[in-house]
């Protein structure tokens, strides 16, 4: 439920604008990659109406241009290399500069961006103003892992500046992290594009719906249900004739529907624990 409204919201949001919808497979770290979900994604996708633009890029696939991303930064001196192990780490709020000066030798390192204290602030299209000082949050970031794997923020960075990205809608867990991509996208000397984070839905406990009784397959048997669901989650109001439309023609009301400010303005959005624990069905509540 959680992955098709916020690939709803992205959607719409480019559609609605006149904009191109981008599919990337977000596969840098094999480690954790499960054979055949990339096919499986990119099925569910069309089944629900979803069509992207483009080619879809996969980021297993651009080592080359991370590791020229990675050779820029260092040959400015921004760079430097970590041997600290997540262990060593452990009970570090934020990385402190342990290896700044050097690492310890032998066994690998992993490369971090140096970061200077100063505060990045954005304006989020849903949340708002957004501040975070990085250094004093994070400290310096990992770009590159000491299993050699780059990292998720350099990876996504890059692929931004390559495709072309000018909106990002995604969900409000990435929020945090938004500056440190902002802060990285700087240094690179790239464009920054505009950001809108939807509340990521929750169970009323506030637990990870992924690791709910409501994170189920999605039906392609029930699609415009699901869809009608996941549109009232993000603040449209379906008329209830609309139901029984084809995919197409429910799409088409949504794209005339859909403003970016009427998702709420809130970090989480819990779904009510007395409805029936199904993908389709389901009110959602603010706390």
């Amino acid at each position: 439920m959680g992955s098709l409204y916020t690939a709803a919201a992205s959607f719409l949001d480019a559609r609605a604008n006149g904009g191109r919808w981008l599919v990337r497979m977000e596969d840098v770290d094999r480690t954790r990659e499960v054979p055949g979900a990339a096919a499986r994604i990119l099925s569910t996708l069309e089944s629900f109406g979803l069509e992207w633009d483009g080619e879809v890029l996969r980021q297993s696939e651009r080592d080359a241009e991370y590791a020229a991303a990675l050779a820029s930064l260092a040959a400015r001196g921004l760079t430097f290399e970590c041997s600290c192990s997540r262990l060593m780490l452990a009970d570090e709020q934020r990385y402190p500069g342990t290896c700044r000066q050097g690492p310890a030798p032998g066994g690998a390192t992993a490369i971090r961006l140096r970061i200077d204290p100063r505060e990045v602030e954005f304006v989020d299209r849903i949340q708002g103003v957004f501040r975070q000082d990085v250094a004093r949050a994070v400290g310096d970031v990992i770009l590159r892992r000491r299993d050699r794997l780059f990292s998720y923020l350099l990876a996504v960075v890059v692929d931004d500046d390559a495709q072309g990205v000018t909106h990002v809608v995604r969900g409000a867990d990435l929020l945090d992290n938004t500056p440190r991509q902002i802060y990285l996208q700087q240094a690179l000397g790239l464009a920054t594009p505009i950001y809108a984070h939807l509340p990521v839905l929750v169970e009323a406990d506030g637990g990870k719906l992924a690791k709910s009784s409501r994170s189920v397959r999605l039906d392609p048997e029930r699609v415009a249900a699901q869809l009608i669901q996941v549109f009232t989650l993000l603040g449209l109001r379906p008329p209830s004739a609309i139901a029984d439309g084809a995919i197409g023609e429910i799409w088409a009301w949504a794209k005339r529907a859909w403003q970016v400010n009427q998702p709420p303005r809130v970090q989480t959005l819990r779904l009510d624990p007395s409805e029936e624990a199904y993908i389709g069905v389901g009110k959602a509540r603010l706390f």
